[in-house]
């Protein structure tokens, strides 16, 4: 093993540590909602209980440098807030997080077992036909065909003896991600908002990145559904909402069957039972209780209409008493889903490898 030494530069291990000192920062501003002085003052309380300084970093210069970087500037009332910059830097440390978590392979190469038009070549070959490239002959096989059908004496090559590699085919997928944005998201102390945003953001910036032909929408639901921007992701939180499942699915479903891929999935993220539902006369029915038929049976019938178009739900729980467990029960039988029990240090892990299970699953056409 060789080892290759460099003189030790204390720059470098400065630029570390106030990179390492971001990441913790970022993290605060997804659990603020984005507000950005309110981020920096609990960072000053841990850098005071933690003692930060002992690494030789004041929280000023911490603050200087996040300006001078471009994550931060001044806003229009004199405060700060955050740049393009500092939204992609989210996204991309959301990302990062993730993947460190994930199992090899968790994503698969989004692959199916058809062949068709994709970017990956396969052992396969088929003879060329009209309008395939000239980058994908397999030359070794048109060689042998031409010398079986020509001998090497009167070698010559035609159009008979071309063979191409097949392709592997890439399937295209249509994502709808609701996130529950009720007050139970936040609940006894335990934040499960957070890691719902991180994996949201996450998920945007994967197929931003690596998969430009799919589509994710993101579709928060409290008493009500929307659909959001997707740069307000990190910036979303949860309130004294109720739980608005009917909705969400029903909205999914609207944004879903505007999209021509070959496959449609709802990923839901949810801590709960529906609580709430808005009839068809407008009038706004609730029952926090229990599971109550009137709320229940609306939102099972929508998941039941997902079926009817093809669309798969699956769902996260970040909960796990069993009277909640019931509710998703009954929603993945009539859907034909699927529905993990996911710890909140899993979600990402979990909503990833599913990602890319059903990427695999169906090619029309």
């Amino acid at each position: 093993m060789d080892y290759r030494f460099t003189k030790f530069d204390p720059s470098a291990l400065r630029e570390a540590q106030l990179e390492q000192l971001r990441k913790l920062f970022n993290q605060l501003l997804m659990q603020t909602g984005g507000d950005v002085e309110e981020a920096l003052a609990w960072m000053q309380r841990l850098w005071e209980y933690y003692d930060f300084e002992e690494g030789g970093i004041t929280f000023e210069e911490f603050r200087q440098y996040l300006e001078e970087k471009g994550y931060l500037r001044e806003g229009e009332d004199g405060g700060l807030e955050i740049t393009v910059k500092g939204e992609y830097s989210i996204r991309s440390d959301a990302l990062l997080e993730i993947f460190s978590s994930l199992h090899k392979d968790a994503l698969g190469d989004h692959s199916t077992p058809h062949s068709g038009v994709g970017f990956d070549n396969l052992p396969e070959t088929r003879p060329f036909e009209f309008g395939d490239r000239v980058n994908d002959i397999h030359y070794t096989e048109t060689i042998k065909n031409a010398l079986v059908r020509t001998g090497i004496d009167d070698f010559q090559v035609s159009s008979d003896d071309l063979v191409v590699y097949q392709k592997e085919h890439l399937t295209n997928c249509a994502t709808a991600l609701l996130i529950d944005i009720s007050h139970s998201m936040t609940l006894y102390g335990e934040d499960r908002i957070t890691p719902a945003k991180q994996v949201a953001i996450a998920l945007q910036e994967l197929i931003r990145s690596r998969f430009p032909r799919d589509t994710v929408d993101v579709i928060v639901f409290g008493d009500d559904a929307m659909l959001i921007d997707p740069a307000e992701v990190p910036f979303i939180s949860n309130g004294p909402y109720h739980t608005n499942t009917h909705a969400a699915l029903r909205l999914a479903q609207r944004v879903l069957l505007t999209r021509r891929h070959a496959n449609r999935q709802i990923f839901m993220i949810t801590d709960g039972k529906p609580t709430q539902i808005i009839e068809e006369d407008g009038e706004v029915y609730r029952n926090t209780f229990h599971l109550d038929p009137r709320i229940v049976n609306p939102t099972i019938n929508e998941a039941i209409r997902c079926r009817r178009h093809d669309i798969t739900i699956t769902t996260f729980m970040v909960a796990r008493d069993p009277y909640l467990r019931e509710f998703i029960d009954q929603l993945t039988i009539a859907n034909g889903g699927k529905a993990y029990y996911a710890s909140l240090d899993q979600l990402g892990e979990f909503v990833f490898a599913d990602f890319g299970r059903n990427r695999r699953k169906r090619v029309r056409g």
